[in-house]
């Protein structure tokens, strides 16, 4: 049985030395063909935004930043890609969309663990859908200490349980 798959914020502004090997293995993920739709939500850092305002961070408010990466842009539909400002977790329209799909469980990969990933995780678990999170396939760009206490986060707000490994480490822990 296909489940559906959230890929959050694997977009460019977000690939660095702490991430680069996630795209990758989102691509081996899908190519098991075990989930569908293949979903997407990309971060856009509004003019107006508290990022701007009170971060002074400037970044991600545009193509190509805002982009999916190119490893996964074959897999990318765009009715399925659902822009977010911020770190506000849950687009409205992917909301509505889980609902009137019924889901009520979904797989999440991506980009900030300590963030986004996060945010989202807990916002699907607020409105019952059960998140299951890939650790293997997120990471965060501030690096493995910034993805470990996400995951201590959602270990505690969303059950650890939930948290579960996609086996596509190669054994290692952070990026390789």
């Amino acid at each position: 049985m296909s489940q559906p798959l959230l890929i959050v914020d694997v977009q460019v502004g977000f690939i660095n030395t702490f991430t680069h090997h996630i795209p990758q293995r989102i691509v081996s993920l899908i190519e098991r063909d075990r989930y569908s739709p293949l979903l997407f939500t990309r971060f856009v850092n509004a003019p107006d935004g508290p990022y701007n305002r009170f971060l002074n961070w400037h970044s991600c408010n545009r193509e190509p930043e805002t982009d999916v990466v190119p490893e996964l842009q074959p897999f990318a539909q765009q009715e399925f890609i659902f822009s977010k400002l911020g770190l506000c977790g849950m687009p409205d329209e992917l909301t509505d969309y889980l609902r009137q799909q019924r889901i009520e469980q979904i797989s999440i990969v991506g980009i900030d663990t300590d963030m986004c990933v996060l945010k989202i995780a807990m916002d699907l678990f607020d409105i019952g859908i059960e998140p299951i999170v890939f650790t293997d396939c997120c990471a965060s760009t501030a690096g493995l200490q910034a993805h470990l206490a996400g995951l201590a986060v959602l270990s505690r707000n969303i059950g650890a349980m939930r948290l579960r490994d996609a086996g596509l480490s190669g054994g290692s822990l952070a990026a390789p």
